[in-house]
């Protein structure tokens, strides 16, 4: 059975291994969604802050896609320099 200290060694390394982009954005998605807000000013500044990461995940995705594009083409062009080296 799980000690507490290897319980948390197990989920602090878990979390490591897993963290992306992504992580982050969601878990201040969670922490605006749940916060309460207590004036007008806050809740304006929790509206905005909702907007800003729906930008940022938008954002994101693009990065991503973009990264996944360009290391296709990296390995095509990889792999033609290495017929072009066997020949």
């Amino acid at each position: 059975m799980f000690s507490k200290r290897n319980w948390k060694n197990f989920l602090l390394n878990e979390t490591i291994e897993d963290r992306t982009i992504f992580t982050y954005i969601q878990g201040l998605q969670e922490f605006v969604n749940n916060f309460k807000p207590r004036t007008m000013t806050e809740k304006r500044r929790l509206s905005l802050a909702g907007q800003q990461l729906k930008e940022i995940k938008r954002h994101a995705r693009r990065m991503q896609n973009e990264v996944q594009m360009l290391q296709e083409k990296l390995n095509i062009l990889e792999e033609s320099l290495n017929e072009n080296e066997e020949r």
